[in-house]
């Protein structure tokens, strides 16, 4: 096995920390990866001392603490191969999707990526894939064309549609690290490279006027049209300007593939409103980070999410008495309009089905010390005041920290799927080796 660090050993506390730091890992090893053979050599010396195995590239989506195993890690395995004939991208663990974008990119190629460059490609893809064009390309998972990964018995394996199937369908919506460390992805890259798109921030007397705006507006747009809305009060720190630093804001985010004027044309509604900001414009597709402009730094965090029916009214009115300017919501909330080709089957069966709703909410603030019990209260309360416009769904993507239960998560999946993802589970690892992770229903 390669160097591994133990908590005496300098490093290790660097290696063992992630993205979200509400879910904080004790293992007994921490495995720095940089190949597949390290991966396997770790995979088969936790089964020879008894011990489970977890793995991380950035830590974005924990719910259990690897206290006492061995974690992966995966950010050095940052290999990365575009075919620009085939239209296909490989990628190991530990990429990043803004490094996934920046290569597909230089072929005027684009993955169905997410919206934040710094979360892991692999787990990304293997818990559904959301993406920021999601309504006309579908789940980053329907693009997932083969897998590599290593199983609980240190045998690396390769899975496709003909081969390992039933592997192949868990892994893609169910298996984020349940069911071995997937090592490499391939998948289908889109012939995008520019769009039409970027946010505009909306001050908080006309936040209610913004929200109801677009949702009436979601009901019109066709499927090149992405789009969602945050609702947070900003940071007061000096980097920001003064409309927004310390204020409450609503984001509206936008990705358009069709022609800049039509975007142009669509957008029209909110620019009447007066935004604050406005950064809509053409742009290459390497730069659709910049659409969201998530934070990058170590925090925290605790979140909820469900999946919305519909938005009407009511809900509008509701969601504000909680998260709007006078609620003091100690979160943020998005809503991200879904449908399109969210909704419709992939091309091949996996095991994300359940595509019902046009909307997910997701709510989630930073969990420090006293905050955190008010935090989950609050959350708790956003959540059943809502759930009468939702479907009983969830994001699978959106779960994280350690709020997270085995019930929650299969809200995200169909019933007879649950329970032929607990069968596979059984066949593939029963020894429960891949133990520490939320993702199993």
């Amino acid at each position: 096995m390669t160097d591994y660090l133990t908590a005496t050993d300098p490093g290790y506390d660097t290696e063992r920390t992630g993205y979200n730091l509400s879910v904080e890992h004790k293992p007994a090893v921490v495995v720095p990866a940089a190949t597949t053979d390290d991966v396997i050599a770790a995979v088969r010396y936790a089964a020879t001392h008894g011990l489970g195995v977890a793995v991380q590239a950035t830590g974005h989506g924990p719910s259990r603490p690897a206290d006492g195993q061995v974690l992966i890690t995966t950010s050095r395995m940052d290999g990365i191969t575009v075919d620009p004939v085939a239209r296909t991208a490989r990628f190991e663990a530990g990429v990043r999707s803004g490094a996934l974008v920046a290569a597909a990119a230089e072929h005027a190629l684009a993955p169905a990526n997410g919206s934040s460059p710094e979360v892991g490609a692999v787990s990304y893809h293997l818990g559904g894939g959301l993406g920021i064009l999601g309504r006309s390309l579908g789940w980053a998972v329907d693009h997932v064309r083969a897998i590599e990964i290593v199983t609980a018995d240190g045998t690396l394996r390769r899975a496709t549609a003909t081969h390992e199937p039933d592997l192949f369908w868990a892994l893609r919506g169910g298996g984020k690290g349940t069911l071995g460390v997937v090592v490499a992805l391939e998948i289908d890259l889109h012939p995008i490279a520019r769009l039409y798109g970027g946010g505009m921030h909306f001050a908080a007397d006309t936040a209610e006027r913004t929200v109801a705006t677009w949702a009436r507006w979601t009901r019109t747009v066709p499927e090149s049209m992405s789009s969602s809305v945050l609702l947070i009060r900003m940071p007061d720190l000096p980097v920001l300007p003064d409309a927004l630093r310390g204020r409450y804001v609503a984001h509206v985010r936008f990705a358009f593939t069709g022609p800049a004027t039509d975007g142009e044309r669509l957008v029209r509604p909110f620019r009447d409103l007066g935004p604050v900001t406005d950064t809509v414009t053409e742009m290459p597709y390497v730069a659709v980070g910049t659409i969201h402009a998530e934070p990058t730094a170590p925090v925290p965090f605790h979140a909820r999410n469900l999946v919305l029916d519909s938005l009407d009214a009511g809900a509008v009115t509701e969601l504000l008495r909680h998260a709007g300017p006078t609620a003091d919501a100690p979160y943020l909330v998005e809503l991200r309009h879904t449908g399109g080709a969210l909704a419709r089957p992939g091309a091949l069966p996996s095991a994300l089905a359940r595509r019902d709703g046009e909307f997910v909410l997701y709510a989630g603030g930073v969990a420090e010390g006293e905050r955190v019990p008010r935090l989950r209260s609050a959350l708790e309360r956003l959540v059943t005041a809502m759930e009468p416009w939702g479907t009983c769904g969830v994001c699978v993507n959106f779960l994280s920290g350690p709020d997270v239960t085995a019930a929650a998560l299969a809200n995200g999946y169909r019933p007879g799927d649950v329970e032929r993802l607990a069968a596979i589970k059984r066949a593939v690892d029963p020894g429960d080796v891949f133990r520490t992770h939320h993702g199993r229903p």
